[in-house]
């Protein structure tokens, strides 16, 4: 490696306080780099000011010691460096292979060459582990890992200098990860820097060949990654030495509070399961398993077209037409996709908060009274260790952890028997990730029911008391804890309709 290929100096940016405090980095051809921090150390934005998409208040960088400061992410990506960002931005009326090529779809004589178009998709789609994704599908219809894994494909569709990577397994199963790898080392073989931004330690590990950490927008350290432990990336991280939060002990539950007999829709077949107050029920399974349709199934989100739901003794079926109706029976869903289905991302901390029960902080003729609100805010806020300069703050201008945190918040505050919980930690850093998990335990520890949907198996291991594989939209198996094991979930999450004859077990 004879010199980077691109230098960032003194960056600076700040949105009322510090995002981004002098940082100086260099890249280097065939190199990967893993960027890691908590939640708003600023490793987002600094991919962003790299990408194009924010422009420093102070600084400067250099792309092959030429000056660089691109105004757009067209810009950037036309001088060789793409972006694949946390949040997606797909658009759901594509097609998948619309999505791939938007900006360059073959033609002929003017109009879009349809066959070519979907050859060329096919190929792109098979490079990430997708190759019996249709090309012809709408985005719309796909789940977030999906969607994930297309933006991926097209940010590998072109030979690019440097590709900058937020959080792109977050939503993605463990084969579809192992194949994004595969990936990131034929770039890195092909002279490509590939920065690696994420919060899971062991990527870094596996794949990383120097290690960056920021902690409150400064860059504290940059070494490489075989003389960095994961102990003192945390430190280097949090400040301090961390201790994980406890696995789920083992405990009595009261009764029943959510029954779901025969659940079936377009993507769900005769789902049934039952989950006690007090009680961690996780759903484990393949992207497009399943376990997201089934929470939006028995939230009202989405139309089942089968299927029984009764909540507390009732013996009546509740009647769940629509997330009103769940609310009204004492229900909550912490949504997978926290940017299109969980947030107002223009409106502050608090307004996101408050939402769904602003009655709370209103008057006799009803205003709503700062103070009230602000008192009714803070607690879940402060529990959660949310990281804004004021619930004034728009929550766009907040990282994916903690905006995580903001939906979290609304959550606590509702104070429902039953959460339906997606995802709890796509996004969020280590340090944070411990926070959460202690939370759930303790909701479940005050006797409220938990059915948790997550693609890190280890993260189920440590919340469930028990865990229901789905595969296909099907109850493959269910396990108690002490039952389960990481092979025998997978050889679940992986099994065929044909596999599974007349047995399927329920939980």
């Amino acid at each position: 490696m004879s010199e980077p290929v691109l230098t960032a100096e003194g960056l600076t940016k700040a949105y009322g306080a510090p995002v981004l405090d002098d940082v100086t980095l260099a890249l280097w051809p065939g190199e990967i780099h893993a960027v890691v921090g908590e939640n708003g150390a600023g490793k987002s934005t600094l991919a962003k000011v790299f990408a194009g998409l924010v422009e420093p208040d102070r600084g400067s960088m250099t792309l092959r010691r030429e000056p660089y400061s691109p105004r757009s992410r067209g810009e950037a990506k036309g001088l060789g460096i793409a972006i694949v960002h946390q949040e997606l931005s797909a658009i759901p009326t594509l097609t998948a292979a619309e999505t791939l090529l938007l900006g360059r779809l073959p033609a002929r004589a003017g109009i879009v060459d349809r066959k070519r178009l979907r050859s060329e998709a096919r190929a792109m789609l098979a490079r990430v582990g997708l190759a019996d994704l249709d090309p012809d599908r709408r985005v719309g219809t796909l789940g977030l890992g999906h969607i994930q894994l297309l933006e991926i494909a097209s940010a590998l569709s072109s030979r690019c200098e440097v590709l900058l990577l937020d959080e792109p397994t977050a939503a993605l199963a463990p084969h579809e990860t192992d194949a994004l790898f595969v990936q990131m080392a034929r770039l890195r073989a092909a002279g490509t820097a590939v920065v690696l931004i994420t919060h899971r330690l062991e990527e870094v590990a596996r794949t990383a060949d120097r290690v960056s950490v920021l902690r409150d927008g400064r860059l504290v350290a940059t070494r490489p990654a075989a003389d960095l432990g994961r102990e003192e990336v945390v430190r280097l991280m949090v400040g301090r030495s961390l201790t994980e939060a406890p696995r789920r002990p083992a405990a009595d539950h009261g009764e029943v509070a959510l029954r779901v007999e025969g659940l079936s829709g377009p993507r769900l077949h005769g789902v049934s399961f039952e989950v006690r107050r007090g009680e961690v029920l996780g759903l484990a399974g393949l992207m497009g398993a399943g376990r997201t349709e089934v929470l939006r199934a028995v939230f009202g989100a989405d139309h089942a077209t089968a299927g029984r739901i009764f909540v507390g003794a009732s013996t009546t079926p509740a009647r769940i037409r629509s997330p009103k109706d769940a609310v009204r029976h004492g229900l909550v869903l912490l949504t997978e996709d926290r940017k299109s289905q969980g947030l107002l991302l223009p409106c502050s901390v608090s307004a996101n908060v408050m939402l769904g029960c602003l009655e709370r902080a209103a008057g006799p003729w009803g205003n709503i009274r700062p103070a009230r609100e602000a008192g009714l805010v803070r607690p879940p806020v402060d529990a959660l260790g949310l990281r804004a300069r004021s619930l004034g703050q728009p929550v766009v201008q907040l990282s994916g952890g903690n905006q995580q945190k903001v939906v979290l918040a609304r959550a606590l505050l509702s104070d429902p028997a039953i959460f339906l919980v997606d995802e709890p930690t796509r996004g969020i850093d280590v340090g944070a990730r411990a926070e959460v998990h202690r939370l759930l335990l303790d909701l479940a520890g005050r006797g409220k029911a938990l059915v948790i949907a997550s693609s890190e198996i280890e993260e189920l291991f440590a919340l469930a008391d028990r865990i229901l594989v789905l595969s296909r939209g099907l109850v493959t198996a269910a396990f108690r804890r002490g039952e389960w094991s990481a092979e025998t979930v997978m050889a679940a999450a992986v099994a065929a309709p044909d596999d599974l004859g007349e047995g399927l077990r329920t939980a």
